[in-house]
């Protein structure tokens, strides 16, 4: 209940507390967002938040839906599209009709659902405390037999009965029984975050190595959420390394995040780049600039078309940009179109082994739950053989998938990084956080986190889970051996009260002992995102952060 107070604060932070209101004359004043009535209008100036659902009615620019949706790239927005509260708006300044109340917007109702996922969790009983309901009166009534029956019935001797009576419960005082399971997960939890994966307590150590199916998120997850310059397609024999120049040159003072990728690319590909001349932001469609004396233009095929270039982009070009799930954009000057850069979000190296290492392992079912078009999401799948995909969500309709899933399946994790996996990531049997990249929210709500941003540790922590329910089940077996044993003995006069302490001791310490074998598989895998150790230092810095 605390995790999910935590994560509520974190998510109210998302929203702004004020609305800058437009009156019907002309004059604007910042208001609570509490009391902004629906229907009345608010400005929205570029960087800024966005305080409530609504509808734009006047200006045009990109909006950053990736807190809300998880969408990878900004969506274009202008007049009659919807907005989200608790979105970032790019450039230009938006003029929006509010849609819904403060307290019935995407955002709140986020707050609502991890709230009440969080309480329709039922607690799960230990496995010993179940038994000690049995165990324990079974062992009293065993005790008082033996103390009574013998010199009832058989004419023994109450002394000698007595005695073994006191055997019995000696021995059977569960000591090693009890600690068998806490010092395993001590040291399940101590092995764990050495590797930088922090579980949030021993009722979230057994649960990933039963897992059956896993749902994750695209942006972040699977991809960097990050993108990339994947093709170049140079057009009216115009060389990439030219078309590559005229690009930068637009980009070199945005800070864009396709802006970022362009000037990546150049510099991989050894393009001396200049800044162009009288740069200017077209809202929602791109950039244009002089360079060399020309007349200059970078932005999405809208923007294309809109300067009466729409067809000098061939249509199969067009198509299998679309078919990828890429995003086109377009570079050209006052005749036309030169060429077309294809950018995507950049899948992890290692994404498509990672989701084999998963089926190998058992996990039956692994689902891409993304707010990203269907298209790009089918792309990525694809690509990295994920089983099931399910695009386009909101974060109701990732709950939704959850819930379908926690029905069909023993146990289902959540992989996820964005305050719109939150709800989803509560809702599942067990969740887990990218805690390098994700948001507060996420990590609140995950009962794991993984403290960078390498989801090859998902494969290691099944294993490691399953390497420490075997030790467990070991020392629970040793003990309960050793126990039915010395009852045995006991129940025909064979055993002595030295003989029960040394064997109640011995196999404590002997369970003791076992557990820490766990603190020697805490390694991870070097992989290509790099999966490498985290040190300990780390580790402990986290921990003491209070992860």
């Amino acid at each position: 209940m605390g995790r999910a107070r935590n994560a509520v604060s974190a998510l109210l932070d998302l929203a702004p507390p004020t609305a800058r209101v437009l009156y019907e004359d002309g004059s604007e004043s910042d208001v609570p967002a509490a009391a902004v009535a629906v229907n009345a209008r608010f400005i929205v100036r570029g960087g800024d938040r966005i305080p409530l659902d609504g509808e734009v009615v006047d200006g045009a620019g990109a909006v950053d839906q990736a807190p809300i949706t998880g969408e990878s790239a900004l969506v274009p927005k202008e007049p009659g599209e919807e907005v989200y509260a608790g979105t970032i708006n790019g450039e230009g300044t938006l003029t929006v009709r509010a849609t819904k109340a403060a307290s019935d917007t995407v955002l709140a109702k986020i707050i609502r659902m991890v709230g009440d996922a969080h309480a329709r969790r039922a607690p799960v009983e230990q496995w010993v405390a179940k038994f000690a309901r049995i165990y324990t009166p079974i062992v009293m009534a065993l005790a008082i037999t033996i103390a009574l029956v013998p010199p009832l019935l058989l004419g023994g001797a109450w002394d000698y009965w007595f005695y073994n009576a006191l055997v019995l419960l000696v021995i059977a005082c569960p000591c090693a029984l009890v600690i068998s399971t806490p010092v395993s997960i001590v040291a399940a939890l101590t092995a764990s975050a050495r590797a930088g994966v922090l579980i949030k307590g021993g009722a979230y150590v057994e649960a990933p190595g039963r897992t059956t199916a896993l749902a994750m998120d695209k942006t972040g997850t699977i991809t960097m959420g990050e993108p990339e310059v994947a093709a170049v397609h140079p057009l009216v024999g115009v060389s990439a390394r030219d078309l590559m120049a005229l690009a930068a040159s637009l980009e070199v003072r945005s800070s864009h995040p396709l802006a970022r990728a362009i000037l990546s690319r150049a510099k991989a590909d050894g393009v001396s780049v200049s800044a162009a001349e009288d740069t200017r932001t077209v809202p929602g469609r791109g950039l244009e600039g002089r360079a060399d004396g020309r007349a200059i233009w970078l932005g999405s095929d809208r923007f294309a078309e809109e300067k009466g270039f729409g067809n000098a982009i061939p249509a199969d070009l067009r198509d299998q940009i679309g078919e990828t799930g890429s995003t086109l954009v377009a570079v050209g000057d006052k005749a036309g179109v030169t060429g077309v850069l294809e950018l995507r979000d950049r899948i992890r190296p290692d994404a498509k082994g990672i989701v084999a290492r998963l089926h190998a392992q058992g996990v039956e079912t692994i689902v891409m739950l993304t707010g990203d078009n269907e298209r790009t999401a089918r792309a990525v799948a694809a690509e990295v053989g994920i089983d099931e995909v399910r695009a386009e969500l909101l974060p109701e309709d990732k709950v939704t998938a959850i819930e379908e899933l926690v029905e069909s399946h023993d146990m289902v994790a959540m992989i996820g990084d964005g305050v719109n996996d939150a709800p989803a990531m509560a809702r599942a049997h067990y969740a887990i956080a990218m805690g390098a990249v994700g948001s507060d929210a996420a990590i609140e709500t995950a009962d794991i986190a993984l403290m960078t941003d390498d989801i090859g540790k998902v494969p290691w922590l099944i294993g490691h889970s399953r390497r420490a329910m075997t030790i467990i089940h070991q020392n629970i077996g040793i003990s309960l051996a050793t126990k039915a044993l010395f009852v045995g003995l006991t129940a025909f006069g064979m055993a002595s009260m030295w003989g029960a302490i040394a064997a109640d001791v011995g196999v404590s310490l002997l369970v003791v002992a076992n557990a820490p074998r766990l603190l020697n598989g805490h390694r991870v895998e070097a992989g290509p995102s790099g999966g490498e150790p985290i040190g300990e230092r780390m580790a402990k810095g986290a921990l003491a952060h209070g992860h």
